[in-house]
This record gives structure tokens, C-alpha cells and sequence, in this order.
């Protein structure tokens, strides 16, 4: 399993994003993609996640209401938009499958991309 983010960049604060994750190899039916952020000097934080069976999210409360995650129909490319960013959001994004579920913990997930830089200015 393969995953390639894309979509980072500079964006004023209060601007919009929307970041990409091509998930190649294989999917899980049971299984999950999740969106993660680490910013310098802190721990990797759970944004949000989508199943693949039924497409079904949730969202840690940091962004609940500002952040989205989609699914193609293929199902093989996963969206993140952002939304009213703010300086704070200024970290590298990373996207994950979790073979088993759509799971909160970083733990579960075990195939990882390389990450794409969203840096928001104030």
C-alpha cells in the first residue's frame, strides 16, 4: 500500500485547503483512511477519518466544523478540506490506512505517505 499526499502550501489565514491522499495497492473493506498533522516540536494529532465501507467520518474536536474528509468514487483518492484556517493549522499533514477500522490512535494505522507542508500566515 502506497500513499501520496498533495496539495500543501502557503495560504493567508482564514483561507481554504484541500489536500489529496492517492491511495494505491490495495484497499481494506474493513478498513479506513485517516488524516493526522504534526507541527514542529509537537506529537502527531488525529484530525479526522473516513471508512471505506459506507464512507462514514468523525473528527477530533480541534476541527470539528472546519475540516471535511471525502472519498472518490474510485476509492482510491481521499480529501481533506480545511477551512478557516489559522496559524495554528501551520504543520506537515500526513494521511494513513488503518487496515482494520478508522481508528483515533496513530497505533493502528500502519501504512503512512510522506506528508505535505501547509503553512498558514497570519
Amino acid at each position: 500500500v502506497q500513499l501520496v499526499e498533495s496539495g500543501g502550501r502557503l495560504v493567508q489565514a482564514g483561507g481554504s485547503l484541500r489536500l489529496s491522499c492517492a491511495v494505491s495497492g490495495r484497499t481494506f473493506s474493513a478498513g479506513g483512511v485517516g488524516w493526522f498533522r504534526q507541527a514542529p516540536g509537537k506529537e502527531r494529532e488525529f484530525l479526522g477519518a473516513i471508512t471505506w465501507s459506507h464512507r462514514l467520518t468523525h473528527f477530533a474536536d480541534s476541527v470539528k466544523g472546519r475540516f471535511t474528509i471525502s472519498m472518490d468514487n474510485a476509492q482510491n483518492t481521499v480529501y481533506l478540506q480545511m477551512n478557516g484556517l489559522k496559524p495554528e493549522d501551520t504543520a506537515i499533514y500526513y494521511c494513513a490506512v488503518d487496515s482494520g477500522g478508522a481508528a483515533q490512535a496513530s497505533q493502528a494505522y500502519s501504512y503512512w505517505g510522506q506528508g505535505t507542508q501547509v503553512t498558514v500566515t497570519s
